[in-house]
């Protein structure tokens, strides 16, 4: 088998979210001295996804050496624990308290300079970490991948590894050419090989799932869950409580210029999560372009400061929230024209002014992706 190239970049789409989120939900809020000092509240976790190390020809999405090295190093001197994946899923699965200043490192598809760079980093500060492995790129030994005698050192050392599915698809996107029993099976049965391989080559099953893009809908996390994941990662941005979910845990990305600085990387560790559920709509296969109404229920509307609880919709902007009870939404009469679309519903806490987000995904079946300039 030959070597092959590959390259795994963050879509453009997901780069201006994220350039239009700071924009319309972070600047109506500023961080004052209080938020930075005031922790001492409910323990939150902070997921962090790396993807490049120190490699220069993928800027958005590398982390250059020297900043990855000021990060950990800003952890430490912080006195933030750095946690297992493992553990935050127990925690979370058994309700258990979660540590404070906790945070917990993740890097996607299994880049070389993981092993070259990453790894001896993480390893002298003692740092746990997870490996989600795009398990082609290694089985197929493509250029700047780990190979499985990489992972093998790597794991035995103590690196978890786990699955970032076979191919690598898009599999929010919907194919135009396949029915929903059609569209099932194509992700079921290319998760099931990346898991078999995986199962194969570690001699034990993964246990999380990363999905690819951070893109999905409704059934892919259906289709990822019934292949017996005990949780998925996705690429949202926001904190994680014990009110999380399990299959749909958000991870802040760490990558480019901006995003890897460390005025990003403080801002990211004092977000905390906003309890929702009932969201509307929830993260389905769009069949239609018109939403009518985004929202959800808060678990306790009163933690929030009156008049900074507010929702952003990708291609919509950021609108105050109607409040009702535990009820926030607004109502809308626009039709959605990006292809993939988030909803983060945000707000003020009370008691020291952090800013509490909640954050999923909308993408429309491709019939109706008539604009893709997201």
């Amino acid at each position: 088998m030959g070597v092959m190239s590959i390259s795994v970049d963050i879509p453009a789409r997901y780069v201006s979210f994220l350039m239009l989120f700071v924009v319309f939900v972070c600047a109506p809020f500023s961080v004052d001295a209080d938020e930075k000092t005031d922790r001492n509240t409910d323990p939150e976790v902070t997921v962090l996804i790396y993807h490049r190390f120190g490699d220069d020809r993928y800027p958005t999405t590398n982390v250059p050496t020297d900043r990855f090295k000021e990060q950990m190093e800003y952890l430490r001197k912080n006195n933030y624990q750095v946690i297992s994946l493992q553990d935050l899923v127990f925690f979370i699965k058994n309700q258990q308290p979660l540590p404070d200043r906790a945070v917990v490192i993740t890097i996607d598809d299994g880049y070389k300079s993981v092993y070259d760079v990453a790894w001896p980093i993480l390893e002298s500060y003692g740092y746990p970490f997870t490996v989600f492995l795009y398990v082609k790129a290694t089985d197929k030994n493509y250029q700047d991948i780990l190979s499985w005698k990489d992972v093998q050192e790597m794991k035995a050392a103590g690196v978890d590894f786990e699955d970032h599915s076979y191919s690598h698809h898009r599999f929010g996107d919907w194919p135009k050419n396949m029915d929903e029993s059609q569209y099932r099976a194509w992700i079921r049965d290319d998760l099931l090989k990346g898991s078999r391989i995986l199962s194969e080559q570690l001699g034990e099953k993964p246990r999380f799932f990363a999905i690819p893009y951070g893109e999905y809908n409704s059934i892919v996390l259906e289709e990822a869950l019934s292949i017996g994941y005990e949780a998925i990662m996705s690429q949202d941005p926001g904190s994680v409580s014990l009110d999380s979910d399990l299959m749909l845990i958000p991870r802040e990305p760490i990558l480019g210029d901006e995003w890897s600085s460390i005025q990003h990387f403080e801002k990211i560790l004092h977000r905390v999560d906003m309890p929702l559920k009932d969201m509307e709509p929830p993260p389905t296969a769009l069949s239609y372009p018109l939403v009518s109404r985004f929202g959800g229920t808060l678990k306790d509307v009163n933690q929030y400061v009156p008049g900074t609880i507010g929702i952003y919709v990708s291609g919509l902007g950021w609108k105050p929230a109607i409040v009702e009870g535990n009820s926030v939404y607004i109502n809308n009469d626009e039709p959605l024209v990006r292809h993939v679309s988030r909803v983060t519903v945000s707000g003020r806490l009370k008691k020291n002014g952090r800013l509490a987000m909640r954050t999923w995904m909308l993408i429309q079946r491709p019939d109706l992706a008539t604009k893709r300039g997201d």
